[in-house]
Parts: structure tokens; sequence; C-alpha cells
């Protein structure tokens, strides 16, 4: 046996452990609750798809249980029913958090859309007329997946507990909600709850209501849902299916003389076999439901007949039902005890006229997300996907903002502002999509030349394809604000396909196969862009990465010294070459290149042309400040000029620590 002698670092045992997510810098003081009142930083009231993810991100930027609170009415995680697709986008969102293999392996790949209409035979059957693809825009992941919804909170909660061993404080819920500023101008909203003790008052700095379309967050802070339902009535049920029709495990939509059918293929449950789950339009008009306004004021006649309507469905009428329409195919569960869930609901479409309360100096203080906001049909499969990626937009904008790490304005936080104006003009693109989507689905699909059928199938088609950039998620523009410059130089960017990848400041940086210097591994670019809370400054560097003193060295190490005027860590350097690999070493190209950026400098054009897909001139390059949420913020080229304006829009951004290129120091508050 040989003799060594070993030695370890304290920090050695950390290395066999999950790699947990590095909290963002703190600036302002630690929170440390003086007095026996209860008092959080953030409290989430909601533990849905968007509350929960809320709490997990904040968690994960650096909130501990002292400051931050979740509570939810339920005992337990759902169970059964309601929510069940992933969009693309929504899927690169998890994988930046490590938290998409289990939904990726587990769960229904979506790839095609089948497409069934009638048969022109007079028999009243129906026929496949085509098959597209689910996803038509550019994605990492070119599918939808479907899985439970209380399947993706469990996976949620088990990343929760790494960083929080309370967790959600469950059957607890919140029975009133007011702004006191004269009782507690830090702490300046005050909630009552109810919970397995008893009563009590909490005070926070932020209420973030998640708590569903009837909201007491929504309601308490007088915010008006405005729009309407419809008097279509649709039937919902998953089970496993005994059947003949030939696409069940595809995506599918079915009109037919006898009403419509969208299909959604499940994943595979404990025995072995697969859920299927049918949206089936019931053919009985109701007068529109008031469900939602009549909590709000509007009147309770109208709401308890919708209701009583609704609950002259069946389970058997939506089966019947459903058989009429795959005639000639049959479709019934597999036995007596394969139905998981099933209920009926009216179409509404509704967003919030605001999504924020301000105190009376401006300051944010009350926020809703999710279905507390904004209400409207699962066709598209928007329902968790919008809301949760209302609460990734708020997270870190909010973490920002109690961390002391953005410029304050008049004590106005303008970076925390955004998420009002960014989440609202999605949620109306979406209530907007969804009225056209829902009210085609809803009527029923003739031909070419049949104008008396009112709707074509090519018509359908068309709404269906030119949405898939809203539904997958991927195609969202967000408008100009202090965090989107839409102001590009001319010539930078070459293309306009912004859904195949174009750079465009306000869209989602799309994922490219990229290989590093360093060792040579072959990398998705996106997973360099995890959400942690950070913004990255992407180069792409011009041909003349081996010229000293040429516009990238110069560049570099410029971005290098600006990136020390912002609070540590708070940006990160990514580089991309168009140089044949394995021709330069580290001491060809600028320090500034390994010092800040070594195992994140990639070759960007032998696996793929990233300079072709993002529409960069080689020869020119660019600079891309890419924010927290990894969408483009803002376009440079390289250059005294260019830099000026990403330094300017850092600026803007973030707050300033040390002193920066033209010798400025900019402070907070």
């Amino acid at each position: 046996m040989p003799v060594f002698t070993e030695y370890s670092t304290s920090s050695r045992d950390l290395r066999v452990l999950p790699s947990f997510a590095p909290p963002l810098p703190r600036l302002t003081p630690s929170f440390d609750p003086i007095g026996n009142e209860e008092k959080y930083e953030v409290l989430i009231a909601g533990a849905g798809p968007a509350g929960l993810f809320l709490q997990v991100l904040l968690a994960r930027y650096g909130l501990t249980d002292k400051s931050l609170l979740c509570i939810d009415s339920k005992p337990t995680a759902l169970k059964s029913g309601q929510a069940d697709g992933l969009q693309p986008r929504t899927l690169e969102v998890l994988k930046s958090l490590g938290l998409a293999d289990e939904i990726l392996t587990e769960g229904c790949q979506m790839w095609e859309v089948a497409f069934w209409n009638p048969t022109q035979d007079n028999n009243g059957g129906i026929g496949r007329t085509s098959i597209v693809p689910d996803v038509a825009v550019a994605a990492r992941f070119p599918h939808e997946v479907t899985i439970h919804q209380g399947r993706i909170e469990r996976i949620l909660e088990d990343d929760l507990k790494r960083y929080s061993p309370r967790g959600v404080q469950r059957s607890t819920r919140l029975t009133k909600v007011v702004l006191d500023e004269a009782g507690d101008a830090e702490f300046p909203v005050l909630v009552e709850m109810e919970g397995p003790s008893g009563t009590r008052s909490v005070r926070t700095k932020h209420l973030v209501g998640a708590d569903g379309a009837h909201s007491l967050v929504r309601r308490s802070m007088d915010f008006k849902l405005e729009g309407e339902t419809s008097d279509f009535i649709w039937g919902v049920v998953d089970f496993v299916a005994d059947t003949d029709f030939p696409d069940i495990r595809r995506r599918c939509a079915i009109h037919s003389d006898n009403g419509s059918v969208m299909v959604i293929p499940r994943e595979r449950i404990a025995t072995g076999e697969y859920l299927t789950r049918l949206y089936v339009h019931v053919q009985e008009e109701v007068k529109p439901d008031n469900d939602i306004a009549g909590d709000e004021g509007g009147k309770g006649a109208s709401k308890a007949e919708a209701k009583a309507r609704r609950d002259k469905i069946t389970m058997e009428s939506i089966f019947a039902q459903a058989q009429e329409v795959f005639k000639p195919y049959y479709i019934k569960p597999k036995r007596a005890d394969a139905v998981d869930w099933w209920a009926a609901y009216q179409i509404g479409q509704r967003v919030s006229e605001n999504f924020v309360k301000q105190d009376s100096k401006g300051v944010n203080r009350v926020f809703i997300v999710g279905d507390a906001c904004h209400t409207h049909s699962p066709k598209a499969g928007q329902g968790m996907n919008v809301s949760m990626m209302d609460s990734y937009n708020l997270s870190w904008k909010l973490m920002h903002s109690l961390n002391g790490l953005t410029p304050m304005t008049n004590s106005r936080d303008t970076i925390l502002d955004t998420f009002e104006t960014e989440r609202l003009t999605i949620a109306k693109e979406l209530i907007a999509f969804d009225k056209e989507f829902s009210s085609m689905f809803s009527g029923k699909i003739g031909t070419e030349g049949e104008g008396s059928a009112g709707l074509t199938h090519e018509q359908f088609l068309e709404v269906f394809s030119t949405g898939n950039g809203f539904t997958s998620g991927c195609g969202i523009e967000y408008p100009e604000t202090s965090l989107v410059e839409k102001n590009t130089p001319e010539g930078l960017v070459k293309g306009s396909d912004y859904l195949s990848g174009v750079l465009k400041p306000g869209r989602r940086l799309l994922n490219v196969k990229v290989k590093r210097h360093a060792d040579g591994y072959r990398r998705d670019l996106q997973d360099d862009f995890p959400s942690t809370g950070r913004y990255r400054i992407l180069v792409l560097t011009p041909t003349d990465l081996l010229t000293p003193a040429a516009s990238s060295s110069t560049s570099l190490t410029h971005i290098s010294s600006l990136m020390k005027s912002f609070p540590s860590s708070l940006i990160e350097l990514v580089v991309l070459h168009p140089l044949p690999s394995n021709t330069f070493v580290w001491k060809d190209i600028p320090a500034a290149v390994k010092d800040d950026a070594e195992m994140s400098f990639y070759n960007a054009t032998e696996l793929e042309d990233v300079y072709d897909v993002y529409s960069v001139d080689r020869e020119k390059g660019a600079v891309v400040v890419v924010r927290p949420d990894g969408y483009v913020g803002m376009l440079a080229g390289l250059g005294s000029a260019g830099l000026e304006r990403v330094e300017g829009y850092l600026r803007g951004c973030l707050r300033v620590v040390g002193r920066v290129g033209n010798g400025r120091v900019n402070g907070r508050g």
C-alpha cells in the first residue's frame, strides 16, 4: 500500500452535494424584523404554478424564510385536473433552472398536430385533413409537453425544500388586505389570514396575489377584470381511452358536423397506461356566465343560472357528445375506473385593468400574477405558461429592488415599474388571440369555397400557424421600456425573421449550438444564461479578434472594465468568435477573455453558424445585453460609440458602485 499525505480544504464536502444557485448580492441592509409584529419583505398569496414558481425563484435569488412567506388555502398540492401543458419557452426557462429533466423524460411530448374535418361523402363522418408540426418556430424544444400540474408543483416544491425549510404554509387563507402606510410606512401592506393556529395579522413590504381568478388581493385593491364570457360551454375529461381513432396519441383539432373536440395526449401513469384529455364542445348554448364579475358587483342571479346550466353537464353527456364527433370511430373509457377527472366550464376572456398597486410615494407594493390578472380558455395551452412567466418576469425585478441593485429616480424604481408594462401588454395580446382561436374552434368547418359554412380549414390552420409564435412563447416581444432599447444602429442586424432567431430587443435570445474554446465542449448557448438574476453581455466578435488594438481587443478590454463598475458578479461575459478552432491560444487574444469568460468563450460557426442565425455580420460583430430573464435588452456595435450605449443602458438598469468610463459615480436613493 503506498504511503501518501492527504489534505483537503473544509469546503471539499460541498462538492458532493447538488449545486445551489448563487444568491444575488445585497447592497441594502439585511432584513432583521424588530418587535413582536410578524413582518416579511415579500408575502405570496397562493401556491399554484404562479405563486409557487415565484417563491422558488425568490428563494434561489437569496430570500430566506425570514424574509419570504408563501401561503395557500389548500392542504396539499393539486391532485387532479386543471392545467397540463408546457410550451417551448416555458421549457427553456425550466431548463435554465435545472428543473426540466423529469418533465421532458416523464411527460408526453407533442411534436405534431392533426386536423380532422367533415368528410365530403355526406355520411356525417370525419377525415384527416393535415398533420403539421406542433411548434412551427425556432426553439430549443420544438414541441409541447403535457404532464400533470400537480407533478409540476411537486417538482417545484422539491427544489424549494433546498432553499426554504418551511416551504409553503398550507391550509392558510387571506381574509383581508389593506394598504396601511400610517401604521408602518416601510411595511405598509397589512393582511389578515386564517390558518390551523387561528387568525393572525402580518405586515409586508410587498404582497403578490397569485390567488386565482377570484383573487381577494385583486378585489381588495379594487382592480376590475375587463372582458366577457362567451356562451360556449365545454366539457373536459382525463381518462384512459379505448378507441380505434388513429391519432389518439397526437394533439388533434377535430371539427365535425356534430361539434368540435380537441385531443390532448397525456403522460404515462403508474399503471403503465397513457392518459388522454378531451375538450368537448357541448351542443347546448348557455347565457354568458357572470361568474367572476358576480363576485365584483355583477348579478348573482345570472351567475347562479349559468352555474345551473353547467351543472346539467355530466360525464356521460360529455362522452356521448364526443362519440358523435368521432364518428365513424369509437371512443370510450377503457373500463369503469378509467376516468381520472372531468369538469364543465365556459370560455371567459378577461384581463385586469392593473397588475400593480402603488403606495402614496409611488412605490410598487401589491402585485397580481396568473389567473388573478387574466383568465382565458385552455384551448391554446397558455394558462399555466403565461402565469409562470408573469412570476418569472416579476421575480428578478422585485429581488433587484429589495437588494438595492437598481437605480432610483425620485424614490421610484423604474425597473420594477416595467413588470406591469410588459406583462399587461402580453396579457392583452393573449386575450385577443384566445378570443379569435376559441371562437373559431367552437365553430363549424367547411371547405374552401363553401362560404355558407362560415369557416374553412385553411382559415383555421392559418390562425393556428400565425399564432404559433405567441402560443409557443417564443415570439413574445416586450415593448420599449428602460429595460428594452428598441433603437438599434442601422445595419447592425441584417435580417427581420425574428421568429427564426434574428436578434431584436424585447425578444428572447434563441438557443444555438456552440463549441467551447477551452475544452471543445459542444454546448447549448442558453446554458450560459441560467436563471440566476444576472445580466449577461454577449459579444459576437468580428474576424479581427487576433489583431491587437482592433475593435475586438479594445471593446473586450473596455467591457471588462465596465463590468467592475456594477455590483460584484451581477454581470457575466459570454464571447463568441468566428475563427477556426484550435488556430490560436490564450496569449493571442485579449486578456479580458480568459479573465472574465474562460469557460464561456465559444466558436460560433463550426456546429452552427450563429452569426447567420442572429443575422450579424462577422466582419463587424455586435454586442448584446441580455436581461436576467433571457430577453435581449439592447444591441450595439463594437467600438467607442457602441460601448457608450451599452454603458448608458446598464446605468439605467443597475446601481453603479464604482467609476464608469466617463468618471461618473452613481448611487441609489
